[in-house]
């Protein structure tokens, strides 16, 4: 059924897609692009050719390979996503860029300020078409709140204050895939995505910050286990950013538990993501989607941060952003991710933020 979508001649742009890294976030986003009308040539590669293998034969691909730039050169490939380990993204994406290929690269840009500028200078020199993949963005409730600001329902925005929460069994295995991809860096950089694009136009000015040490240093890794900033805007606007992800192993979240407010001179915006009030209990337990292996009894369901497998699909923000990309490659319709600069930006206040907590002194923005 996937194999006749993409080759029944839409009418369309036709698009041949490579993913580079067939990790989790490769393997879903190839998934979800093996079924779009638009995608007549789907490639996978990883540097671990059998990876690629079995990605590509679940979804059906035309080519599988272990050498991801060999795949990027392609002719038959008009646009790449580069889902490898986030200190792995600037080689690839700088490839795509030299022979003008869009981009869609996994958050955060990069993990130090000299990748992201090579990026974000060769963008510009190119005239590149590159997006990064805040998936946040394409939450119903963030989206709403954009909009509802945007109408200006909120006046002159104040502050917010948003803070996100997840267990420690998450964290170890992000930082066994990338030891320097601390939450500050890896997570709390979505909720930095989403003020600085409810206060677009604000630029942030300076960050202070504290972090507490303990589980993630006990077991080799720099990482603070909490960390809490006051980022301050040009206009004096104030935003309270706060990540745990530290919380016990059997914690029920299967992601990200979130909270966001945003406060206007005539209005107020009050977000959960957390689903408290979608559980499940059983005594067979519930594995969990990020970290092979680990199983819970109790679960807030939703709470999965890219979405679910449900009814032989992939449903949720991941989902829809796939799409969302696909559809503006193919037809042109709008596309809500965040670009090279504003990615560029978003790494420069999380890496204020853990100079500001490690220092314990404030940090002047830009860097």
């Amino acid at each position: 059924m996937v194999d006749q979508a993409r080759h029944s001649g839409i009418v369309g742009r036709e698009l041949g897609i490579a993913f580079v890294g067939a990790g989790r976030m490769g393997s879903q986003r190839a998934s979800i692009a093996a079924s779009h009308p638009a995608v007549r040539f789907l490639a996978v590669a990883d540097i671990d050719p059998d990876r690629a293998r079995a990605v590509g034969e679940k979804v059906k691909a035309d080519l599988c390979s272990g050498d991801n730039l060999a795949v990027i050169s392609r002719p038959e490939v008009n646009a790449v996503v580069v889902s490898t380990p986030e200190h792995e993204h600037t080689r690839p994406v700088l490839q795509a860029l030299e022979l003008g290929k869009p981009v869609l690269v996994e958050k955060p840009l990069a993990l130090s300020l000299d990748d992201a500028r090579q990026i974000t200078a060769a963008v510009a020199a190119a005239k590149g078409d590159l997006f990064v993949g805040y998936t946040k963005r394409y939450t119903r409730s963030f989206i709403l709140a954009k909009e509802y600001i945007s109408r200006g329902c909120l006046g002159r925005t104040l502050g917010a204050a948003t803070r996100v929460y997840n267990s420690r069994a998450q964290a170890f295995q992000i930082l066994k895939r990338s030891p320097h991809a601390s939450p500050v860096l890896d997570v709390l950089t979505y909720y930095v995505d989403l003020v600085c694009w409810f206060l677009a136009g604000n630029e942030p000015a300076e960050v202070v910050a504290r972090g507490q040490k303990g589980v993630f240093r006990d077991a080799g890794y720099g990482a603070d286990d909490v960390t809490w900033a006051i980022v301050t805007f040009a206009d004096g606007a104030v935003a309270s950013l706060g990540v745990d992800y530290a919380l016990p192993e059997k914690y029920p979240s299967l992601g990200q538990s979130p909270r966001m407010e945003v406060l206007g001179t005539e209005g107020v915006i009050l977000l959960s993501e957390e689903h408290k009030e979608h559980i499940i209990y059983t005594n067979k337990g519930i594995s969990h989607g990020y970290v092979p292996g680990h199983d819970v009894n109790m679960a807030f369901l939703g709470t999965s941060s890219s979405g679910d497998y449900a009814l032989g699909d992939f449903w949720g923000p991941q989902a829809d952003e796939t799409r969302g990309w696909l559809d503006y490659l193919s037809t042109g319709r709008p596309c809500i991710l965040p670009r090279a600069h504003e990615a560029l930006r978003t790494l420069e206040v999380t890496l204020a933020i853990e100079r500001a907590a490690a220092t314990k002194e404030s940090v002047k923005l830009p860097l």
